[in-house]
């Protein structure tokens, strides 16, 4: 019997996980430029760390993975803010550290969605969360360390679509607004669009399946209701991301998928003409009661999360370089009872820095040259039993097939020097 990966799930083989430790690296590299500090959080959490009341995203009401344990309801993580927010407030981090807070995480995600191109059931997730500064600035400085990522990964065709969601007194005005222009077309909507009429109607802006009619054209636009306070602070944000350098442009329909965002929400997407409907690269936005919902101060907050997967598709089309980390720096081959001689030569190269492997059990030479080609060997190490006796070893460069004797404990220094040539 043959077991397959669940729908929706797969296998990062050897081959491809150089790609993703070449995209973690850049990672890596970027959020510690921009001071930014790792945190992990559990896979699975309290199902009330995500199902938060009144909550009308399709990932809360639709897409969690939820389970029992006795009279314990546990959920596997749909995403990482709440984890990390919840971790934030217990560990009274607000307390400890000097503020803005700022995280990345990486890590598992899961949703029970339609598996499609680019979009799965098990996915890994970066994201940044930075806490307990409310500034356009900072909006601003969040935005860029996403969109350096990704232009780090050879990804030029993309461009940031930016919007404002107000503040309470601003939203409130809006929903209102949005209730009366869509209460005569409720019976038309989408079952979707009805509980979103109920729980929060900005949502109704992000229906796909009720996109295209009329009443959603005419609907109110929420830069009508901002109030001044709003205004100034979206426009602050958009002049220091001219200061950046950044292009953008304004979308009104931007609402992000998620309940919890105020003021500044934003995507950044591929302009490809085969993105479809996969264009999202990164998205986010700021919360200002986020913190104060899990038990912690009255603080706000902005993040943004970024699908690995959609990112190196989209890298490799573009055609980044990964590098390849199935070559080896140096393969040795073993002709006789030489066994522990070779195991003593490839320890010795490993201590030096050198990636090296060898054949440890006796085969014919072709057969351990063959090896050393199919792990793209750079050096050939050659020990026979003369060599053995004599201390030496046969060394030959694959790039242009010189062959030299030299004594076996110069190995790694030889191999130092035609590195630096």
């Amino acid at each position: 019997m043959s077991y397959q990966t669940p729908r929706g799930t797969y296998d990062i083989l050897p081959d491809e996980i150089g790609r993703w430790h070449d995209l973690e690296q850049v990672i890596r590299d970027k959020t510690r430029l921009y001071h930014y500090r790792e945190i992990r959080t559990p896979y699975f959490e309290d199902t009330k760390v995500f199902k938060r009341e009144n909550d009308s995203s399709d990932m809360v009401n639709k897409e969690m993975y939820t389970f029992e344990m006795g009279r314990e309801s546990y959920t596997l993580r749909p995403e990482g803010t709440a984890g990390v927010i919840r971790a934030f407030d217990q560990h009274k981090l607000y307390g400890s550290m000097e503020m803005p807070a700022r995280f990345y995480y990486i890590g598992a995600m899961f949703r029970h969605e339609r598996p499609q191109k680019g979009r799965q059931r098990q996915f890994t997730q970066f994201g940044v969360e930075n806490i307990g500064v409310k500034a356009p600035a900072v909006d601003a400085e969040t935005i860029a360390l996403g969109y350096d990522i990704v232009k780090s990964m050879g990804i030029s065709s993309v461009k940031v679509l930016i919007n404002t969601l107000g503040d309470d007194e601003s939203r409130q005005a809006y929903r209102e607004a949005l209730k009366k222009h869509f209460a005569p077309y409720l019976e038309d909507l989408c079952g979707d669009c009805k509980r979103r009429y109920e729980q929060n109607p900005l949502r109704i802006l992000d229906c796909k399946v009720d996109a295209d009619k009329e009443c959603m054209r005419t609907a109110p636009r929420l830069s009508e209701y901002l109030n001044e306070e709003s205004r100034a602070y979206f426009e602050k944000v958009l002049k220091c991301l001219d200061a950046l350098g950044i292009p953008y442009e304004i979308d009104e329909r931007l609402v992000r998928g998620l309940d919890y965002y105020t003021h500044t929400v934003f995507e950044v997407v591929s302009t490809r003409p085969d993105s479809g409907a996969q264009a999202t690269i990164f998205a986010g936005g700021r919360y200002d009661h986020f913190v104060s919902y899990y038990g912690g101060p009255d603080m706000s907050g902005i993040g943004f999360a970024i699908g690995l997967e959609r990112l190196l598709s989209l890298a490799a089309e573009e055609g980044y370089r990964f590098s390849d980390d199935s070559v080896l720096d140096a393969y040795v081959i073993g002709l006789g009872d030489v066994e522990e001689n070779v195991l003593a030569i490839v320890q010795d190269l490993r201590k030096a820095g050198f990636t090296a492997d060898a054949n440890l059990v006796r085969r014919s030479l072709k057969a351990q040259f063959k090896s050393a080609d199919r792990n793209k060997a750079k050096y050939v190490i050659i020990v026979g039993e003369e060599e053995a006796a004599s201390g030496t070893v046969n060394l030959k460069r694959t790039a242009d097939r010189s062959q030299i004797t030299i004594e076996a404990a110069a190995l790694a220094e030889t191999l130092n020097r035609w590195e630096m040539e």
